[in-house]
């Protein structure tokens, strides 16, 4: 069973940027499918973005399309998520998921907050 936790989290303005990082532990990180999600207040968990085993596959959801990257790199066992441009509907608990055939494993999350 793979182990996450996430990283990088904070308080910043609208407009600026943040980048956080999600390492890995426990198991062979480049077998697995990585994400990221989020949850705002009274919302429910939201897809954000996913990279495949060779980081050659990425997939976002249309809200962070032309703001946010996802990449990761194998050998440090670590996924990242550039955010640029960010928003005050960003803010969230961000949570980096792992994925192999039908089994996922999650982090504890790490939270960000936009203000306008």
């Amino acid at each position: 069973q793979v182990q996450l936790v996430e990283s990088g989290g904070g308080l910043v303005q609208a407009g600026t940027s943040l980048r956080l990082s999600c390492a890995a532990s426990g198991g062979t990180f480049s077998r697995y499918t990585m994400g990221w999600f989020r949850q705002a207040p009274g919302k429910e968990r939201e897809f954000v973005a996913a990279i495949d085993w060779s980081g050659g596959g990425t997939n976002y959801a249309g809200s962070v399309r032309d703001r946010f990257v996802i990449s990761r790199d194998n050998a440090k066992n670590t996924v990242f998520l550039q955010m640029n441009s960010l928003k005050p509907e960003d803010t969230a608990v961000y949570y980096c998921r792992a994925r192999i055939l039908t089994r996922n494993s999650w982090g504890q999350g790490t939270q960000v907050t936009v203000s306008s």
